[in-house]
C-alpha cells in the first residue's frame, strides 16, 4: 500500500471543505438562467465578467450560498449529473465552473445545496421542460487552455488584480504580488475574484504567486513586463 498518495488524497479533500469534496459525490438540485446561448450568464458575483473572453465559456454555474461560500467557491469546477428523475433525467454528467452566486430565495434559500446552471449545462443533463431537477455533485479538476490571466485596474495606489483561467483546484485561496523593486506582498480579497494591493507598483514588472485551495501554488514571475498598463490582461503560468 502507498501510503503517502493516500495521506495527499485525505489533505486534498479536508482542504475543500465540507460541500464538493473531491471524488464525493453529494446531492442538490438544479435550475437554469441566461438563455440558450448563455449570453444572460456574464458578469455576476464572482468579477469576472465576459465568461467566453476570460476562458470559461457556456458551462457555467451559479450557486447557492452554502456552496458560493463567500466567493470563495468562485472557479471551482463541478461535475453535474441529474438523478432519481426518470421523466426528466438525461444519461451522463457535464462539468461546470461556479461563476455567480444564486440569490438567496426559492430554490437558493439558504441552507438548500442549489446549481443554478447556465441552459447549455442544464441541457446537457436534464430536459428543460422540467425547470428543477434532483442532481448529484462533486468536485473536479479545472482544465483551462493557456495560463492564469492576470486583469490589472485601480489607480497608482490602489492596484486591483482579476484573476481568471485557474487550473487545477479552480477557487483561488491566496495571492502574493511582486514588483521587480519589492519583495513579495499579500494580497487581499476584494470581492469574487478581484484582490486588491495597495502599493505603488508603476514602472515594475510584477510577478504573482497563487495558491488554490489544494494548497498548491504558482508562481508567474515577471509576467507583467515594466510598462504595463490599467486595463490590460496578462497571461501567467499554469497549474
Amino acid at each position: 500500500m502507498q501510503v503517502v498518495p493516500y495521506l495527499l488524497f485525505l489533505l486534498v479533500c479536508i482542504a475543500n471543505g465540507t460541500y464538493g469534496q473531491w471524488g464525493a459525490w453529494q446531492n442538490a438540485r438544479a435550475t437554469f438562467y441566461g438563455g440558450p446561448n448563455a449570453s444572460g450568464t456574464k458578469g455576476g458575483a464572482c468579477g469576472y465578467g465576459d465568461l467566453f473572453s476570460y476562458g470559461y465559456g457556456i458551462y457555467t454555474t451559479a450557486l447557492s450560498t452554502p456552496l458560493y461560500n463567500g466567493g470563495l467557491s468562485c472557479g471551482a469546477c463541478y461535475e453535474v449529473a441529474c438523478h432519481n428523475d426518470q421523466q426528466h433525467c438525461l444519461p451522463g454528467s457535464v462539468i461546470v465552473t461556479a461563476t455567480n452566486l444564486c440569490p438567496p430565495g426559492g430554490w437558493c434559500n439558504p441552507p438548500l445545496l442549489h446549481f443554478d446552471l447556465s441552459q447549455p449545462a442544464f441541457e446537457k443533463i436534464g430536459r428543460d421542460i422540467a425547470g428543477v431537477i434532483p442532481v448529484q455533485f462533486r468536485r473536479v479538476t479545472c482544465t483551462r487552455k493557456g495560463g492564469i490571466r492576470f486583469t490589472i485596474t485601480g489607480n497608482s495606489h490602489f492596484n486591483l488584480v482579476l484573476i481568471t483561467n485557474v487550473g487545477g483546484a479552480g477557487d483561488v485561496k491566496a495571492v502574493s504580488i511582486k514588483g521587480s523593486a519589492t519583495g513579495w506582498i499579500q494580497m487581499n480579497r476584494n470581492w469574487g475574484q478581484n484582490w486588491v494591493c495597495n502599493s505603488y507598483l508603476i514602472g515594475q514588472s510584477l510577478s504573482f504567486m497563487v495558491t488554490t485551495s489544494d494548497g498548491r501554488s504558482v508562481t508567474s514571475f515577471n509576467v507583467v513586463p515594466v510598462g504595463w498598463q490599467f486595463g490590460r490582461t496578462y497571461e501567467g503560468r499554469q497549474f
